[in-house]
C-alpha cells in the first residue's frame, strides 16, 4: 500500500518523512524525468506501507517539472494522502491542499511547524470546513508523530473518506486560512527585524554587511583551521614519519618518486584534499548552514531581485548560485523548479562559467592567501562581474525576457546548534566519500604520468598557448589537463610553483572559468542534453583562456 507525503517547499515534509521511514529509505528517479523523489517503508501496528516524499510544489499547475510529477503520482491513485500544511505560510500551502482534495483522493492533513507561529492554528475548524482530519506537529521535536501515525493507520484501514472536491482559488484559501488563525500577542523583535530586511533600507546596507561577514568567516576559520591545526600536524608530524617510513623501505627511483616526490601519492592525497581543502569545506558549510537555517536567503533572494531582472532571471535564482558555491552539480538540479527551459540552463551556464565550488575557493584561498589577501577577494569579486557579465550576454544571445518574483518568505529564526551540527557533518561526509577518493585517484595517475615524462610531453605540446599567450611556466599545463577531473586541481598544483602577482591572478582567472569537471558536465548532459553539455565544454574553455590570455596580456604591457 502506498501513502503520498505531499506538500509545498521547507515546510518540514522531509523531517516526517524521515521520522516515519527511519533508515529504510531510497531515492529514485522519476521515470521520463530527472525529478529525484524519496520512498521508503513504514509500519503502523503490523501493516506494512510504502511512504513516497513527493516532490515539493507549490501548486499543481504543471508549469515545472516537480509539479508534473506530483499531478502524476496523484493520478497513480495511492492508498492515501498525508498533506503538510506550513503554520507559517498557511494561505499558500492551503491554496496547494484544496487543489490536491480535487483529486478526490482519502486525504489527511498535518499542520507543522506550530511552534513558530505566534498564536495557534484551530485545526478543528480547519478540519470541520474540509471535511479531513487534520492534526498538529513539530517534526524537529517529534511532537504529534503519534497521532500522525493513527492517521495513517485510518487511511491503511479505509476509515478515512475521499475527499470531497471544493473550490480551490486563493481566495477561499485566505478565507480558510485567516478563520484558522487564532492571533496572540504583538510582533516580537525578531520578526520587526525579518520585516525590515527585506526592505531597501536597512536591508541593503544589513546585505552587505552580511556578505562581508560571511566572507570574512569562511576565510578567517578556514585559514586559522589550514595553518594552526592541520598543516602544522601533517608536515610536522604525519608527512616525516611518511617519508621515513618510505625511504626506510623503497630505494630512490621512479617509484619513490611516485609516492612521495612532486605529486607523491602518499603526501598530496593527504595534504590537498584534508589539509588545504577540508578547512574551508568546513568554514563554507558552516557559513551556509546558518544563513539557511536562519531563513535570511530568501530576504536576499528579495533585495536582489531587482539586480537580477536586468538579466532576465529573477532574485530566487540566486540559490542555485549559492549553491554552486558548494558544489555545480547540486546548483544545476535545483533549477528543475525553473519554469522556462532557457532560463534553466542560463542559469547552470552561469554557475558552471564563473562560480567555483567549494573545494576549487578553498584551493583559491590557499594559493592567494600567502601572496596577497588582497588577490583573494579580487578573484571572487572578479567572479561575480564575470557572473553578471555572462548572463547579459546570454540574455540577449537567448532573448530571456524580464520575470516576476514570486518568493516565499520564512520567519528569521536562530538556528539550532544540533541541527547545524547534523548538516555540517552529512556534508562534510559527503567530500570526504565523493570528493577524497576520486581525487586521489587522479594525483595518482598524475604522479605515474608525471614521473614517467608524459606530462612533460603534453606541457611541451601546450607550451605556446600556456607559456606564449597566458605568461604562465610549461608546468602549468599540467593543472589544466588534472582540473578536467576535478575543479580543484586546476589550482592546487600550482601552489608548488614559483609565480608572480600577475602570474597567480592569470591562472586563478584561467580556473575560475575553465571547463566544468566531468560531474558536472554528466550531471549536464542528464539534466538537458549531450548537445547542451558539449557546448558548456568547448565554450568555458575558449572563455577561460581568452579572458586569462587578454589579462596577462594588457597586465603585461600596462605594467
Amino acid at each position: 500500500m502506498e501513502v503520498l507525503l505531499i506538500g509545498p517547499p521547507n515546510v518540514g515534509k522531509s523531517v516526517l518523512f524521515n521520522r516515519l521511514t527511519g533508515i529504510d529509505v531510497f531515492m529514485a528517479n522519476y521515470p521520463g524525468t530527472t525529478v529525484d523523489y524519496k520512498r521508503g517503508h513504514a509500519s503502523v501496528g503490523d501493516r506494512r506501507y510504502t511512504l513516497v516524499d513527493v516532490p515539493g510544489t507549490y501548486d499543481l499547475e504543471a508549469s515545472n517539472e516537480a509539479e508534473r510529477v506530483a499531478i502524476r503520482m496523484l493520478e497513480g491513485k495511492p492508498s492515501g494522502i498525508v498533506f503538510v500544511l506550513d503554520a507559517k505560510n498557511l494561505e499558500a500551502s492551503m491554496h496547494l491542499l484544496l487543489q490536491v482534495l480535487e483529486k478526490g483522493l482519502p486525504t489527511v492533513a498535518v499542520v507543522n511547524r506550530s511552534d513558530l507561529v505566534r498564536g495557534k492554528v484551530d485545526t478543528a475548524f480547519i478540519s470541520q470546513e474540509l471535511g479531513i482530519p487534520v492534526v498538529t506537529s513539530i517534526a524537529t521535536q517529534s511532537q504529534g508523530l503519534d497521532e500522525i501515525k493513527s492517521l495513517v493507520g485510518d487511511l491503511l484501514e479505509g476509515k478515512v473518506s475521499p475527499s470531497v472536491p471544493r473550490s480551490s482559488d486563493w481566495r477561499e484559501a485566505e478565507r480558510i486560512s485567516s478563520q484558522a488563525k487564532v492571533p496572540l500577542g504583538e510582533m516580537d523583535r525578531i520578526e520587526r527585524w525579518g520585516e525590515l530586511m527585506v526592505r531597501p533600507i536597512p536591508g541593503i546596507p544589513i546585505a552587505i554587511l552580511v556578505m562581508v561577514a560571511t566572507f570574512g568567516f569562511v576565510v578567517g576559520l578556514g585559514m586559522g583551521l589550514r595553518q594552526m591545526v592541520i598543516l602544522p600536524l601533517f608536515r610536522g608530524h604525519l608527512f616525516p614519519f611518511i617519508e621515513g617510513a618510505v625511504t626506510g623501505v623503497v630505494s630512490d627511483g621512479v617509484l619513490l618518486n611516485i609516492l612521495i616526490g612532486d605529486y607523491g601519492v602518499l603526501i598530496k592525497t593527504i595534504e590537498w584534499p584534508l589539509g588545504l581543502v577540508l578547512p574551508y569545506i568546513i568554514s563554507f558549510y558552516l557559513a551556509l548552514s546558518i544563513l539557511e537555517d536562519s531563513g535570511y536567503l530568501p530576504r536576499l533572494a528579495v533585495l536582489i531581485d531587482g539586480l537580477f531582472r536586468r538579466i532576465g532571471l529573477s532574485g530566487s535564482h540566486i540559490i542555485p548560485f549559492l549553491l554552486g558555491y558548494g558544489c555545480a552539480v547540486p546548483a544545476i538540479m535545483s533549477t528543475r523548479n525553473i519554469n522556462d527551459r532557457r532560463k534553466r540552463i542560463m542559469v547552470s551556464a552561469m554557475v558552471c562559467m564563473s562560480v567555483p565550488c567549494v573545494a576549487q575557493s578553498g584551493a583559491f584561498i590557499s594559493l592567494l592567501a600567502e601572496a596577497s589577501i588582497w588577490l583573494v577577494p579580487a578573484i571572487f569579486l572578479f567572479s561575480l562581474l564575470a557572473a553578471f557579465t555572462f548572463g547579459m550576454v546570454l540574455k540577449r544571445v537567448m532573448g530571456i525576457n524580464r520575470e516576476v518574483m514570486i518568493q516565499e518568505v520564512p520567519d528569521l529564526l536562530l538556528p539550532d546548534l544540533n541541527i547545524l551540527g547534523k548538516k555540517l557533518w552529512i556534508r562534510v561526509r559527503h567530500f570526504l566519500s565523493d570528493g577524497v577518493l576520486p581525487m586521489a585517484v587522479i594525483i595518482a595517475v598524475a604522479a605515474v604520468l608525471y614521473e614517467t615524462g608524459v606530462l612533460i610531453v603534453i606541457g611541451e605540446m601546450m607550451e605556446p598557448l600556456v607559456v606564449g599567450w597566458l605568461g604562465l611556466p610549461a608546468e602549468a599545463a599540467t593543472p589544466l589537463l588534472l582540473g578536467v577531473f576535478r575543479r580543484e586541481l586546476t589550482v592546487l598544483p600550482l601552489l608548488d610553483m614559483d609565480l608572480s602577482m600577475l602570474q597567480l591572478f592569470t591562472a586563478s582567472v584561467v580556473a575560475l572559468l575553465y571547463i566544468p569537471c566531468i560531474a558536472v558536465i554528466g550531471v549536464l548532459a542528464k539534466e538537458f542534453d549531450l548537445r547542451t553539455a558539449a557546448y558548456m565544454l568547448i565554450v568555458t574553455m575558449v572563455v577561460s583562456f581568452a579572458v586569462g590570455g587578454l589579462i596577462y596580456q594588457i597586465a603585461s604591457i600596462i605594467l
